[in-house]
């Protein structure tokens, strides 16, 4: 069973009434009150954003269920088939679920703590490059549909609009949090850095009026400022 059975007492009740709460609201956005761009934009990083991502910090003790690949390889498929059955919904959630299970199986691969601050220093500028210049830029202005694919949506209340967040922003997301976790981090001070992150971000792109800009800057931050301490104390006894 793994980290699975730390889901069967009051954190696993938590996650459940979380994620009912998050359908429910998925399930009548439409309907729901009508704001200025600016309040839907208050909405989505004081509200929503920290509420999906508190279902992955709520599912964090799977992060050592044995079975983590063969469930991202399941939820892929089930968030394939709602795609295709044009279950919006599921398909969010089931993509939300499937990115943070193969997230929590890769970092096994992950030695040291060192390899994980690596890669967060390192991905902020791929991510950069690939949203200016590269594959993501050429997705998002040409082939919308395929990004709306490969993200996970954060629909605002009222309205058919909805701000996108990319599969790979939320990989690192739970990577980031199981490392601080699995390396004895702040868990609380990292979630909480990361989702402020992922909510300046999208604030900034409405305020540059930007058509997208990068995530994994903020959420790489997000990781390393509220642990730079702890970090810089073990790579140091390292050496």
């Amino acid at each position: 069973m793994g980290g699975a059975s730390s889901l069967l007492g009051p954190r696993g009740a938590a996650l459940a009434a979380l994620l009912g709460l998050l359908l429910a609201y998925y399930a009548l956005v439409g309907h729901l009150w009508e704001a200025s761009l600016w309040w839907d934009i208050a909405w989505l990083a004081v509200a929503l954003i920290p509420a999906v991502f508190g279902l992955v910090a709520l599912a964090l003790p799977l992060r050592r269920w044995r079975g983590l690949a063969a469930g991202a390889v399941v939820l892929g498929a089930v968030a394939a088939v709602c795609e295709v059955v044009s279950a919006d919904v599921a398909a969010n959630f089931a993509k939300l679920a499937a990115v943070a299970l193969f997230a929590w199986w890769f970092l096994g691969f992950f030695e040291a703590l060192s390899w994980v601050v690596g890669v967060a220093c390192v991905i902020p500028f791929v991510d950069a490059y690939s949203v200016w210049r590269g594959p993501t830029k050429h997705i998002v202005e040409h082939q919308r549909e395929v990004f709306t694919t490969l993200s996970v949506a954060f629909p605002v209340p009222g309205g058919d609009g909805a701000a996108n967040l990319g599969l790979p922003d939320v990989l690192f997301f739970s990577l980031f949090l199981a490392a601080a976790a699995r390396f004895g981090l702040r868990v609380r001070a990292t979630w909480v850095g990361m989702a402020v992150g992922i909510g300046a971000t999208m604030a900034l792109a409405v305020g540059l009026d930007a058509g997208g800009l990068p995530a994994l800057p903020l959420i790489s931050a997000g990781f390393l400022l509220p642990n730079a301490d702890l970090v810089w104390r073990r790579l140091r006894a390292r050496r």
